[in-house]
């Protein structure tokens, strides 16, 4: 491969730092911040993140939407107790409304059957993914949330080229394996000059029932050294919680009463 020159009305290279052409979306969508919750690999909390954070913003006044763009493995909608399929009209998609009044768009309510398997190559993903930008009637939001794909693969590099993401949340676990994998996606967001609000750290512990103390989970918090590697801050550390998962299994997310990500959301602002 050649040397890069920047200019890319030059070059037929399909790489990262490409400069995606510039994407329009409905004309009653405005928005004002674009978040990307992002993790080097899957299972770890993204999806729980971007709800959580939704919830928290929307409880303190601001309006909001979730994208989930994590289309072989969407669970936003289940979190959420929505099943409705989405409906729209000759210029766009209409997204689903939680009780919160949070809006949300998700390849789970276009399928038939909610357990459907999506089986379509990389391009056909990420075109999808432009369309819930560009054909959704978001209307005015404060924040869209991109609950991400998980990796490095073309599909997340198409949600980075073609969305004008503001900044990027990253999501990770207590564990080696996970933090090693993590640094990928971290070095992903900077190849391509996104700014990292800070890493959550999720299954940080487990807090005893009994007497409040802090279990913790792995014999080595790989998390902060981590961030110290790549320069970030640990904006808030998540506990496994029962109440937590059930909420999220019944998709009663938005009736948990916790403020894990109030620290954050201070961030963001």
């Amino acid at each position: 491969m050649s040397e890069c020159n920047h200019n890319c009305s030059s070059c037929s290279q399909d790489c990262a730092s490409r400069v995606p052409e510039p994407v329009v979306p409905t004309a009653d969508t405005k928005i004002k911040k674009i978040i990307g919750v992002l993790s080097g690999k899957g299972g770890v909390g993204k999806s729980m993140v971007s709800s959580l954070l939704a919830v928290e913003l929307a409880q303190q006044g601001y309006s909001v939407g979730i994208m989930d763009a994590d289309i072989t493995g969407p669970s936003i909608p289940k979190m959420f107790g929505l099943h409705q399929q989405l409906y729209g009209d000759e210029e766009g998609i209409f997204p689903a409304v939680s009780t919160l009044g949070i809006k949300v768009v998700s390849i789970n309510m276009m399928l038939e059957n909610e357990d459907d398997a999506v089986l379509w190559r990389g391009p056909i993903l990420g075109g999808l993914i432009k369309q819930f930008y560009t054909e959704v009637h978001w209307g005015e939001l404060d924040y869209l949330l991109i609950d991400m794909p998980p990796g490095t693969s073309d599909v997340a590099i198409s949600v980075i080229q073609q969305i004008p993401v503001d900044q990027f949340v990253m999501v990770t676990t207590p564990s080696k394996l996970v933090s090693m994998v993590v640094g990928k996606a971290i070095n992903m967001a900077k190849t391509v000059n996104k700014p990292i609000v800070g890493l959550v750290e999720n299954m940080a512990y487990v807090k005893c029932d009994e007497c409040g103390h802090e279990i913790q989970i792995y014999r080595n918090d790989e998390t902060a050294a981590t961030a110290e590697k790549y320069g970030l801050e640990i904006a808030a550390k998540m506990p496994m919680d029962p109440e937590l998962a059930n909420d999220a299994d019944e998709g009663c997310i938005e009736s948990y009463n916790g403020d894990l990500l109030k620290g954050l959301v201070e961030k963001l602002k």
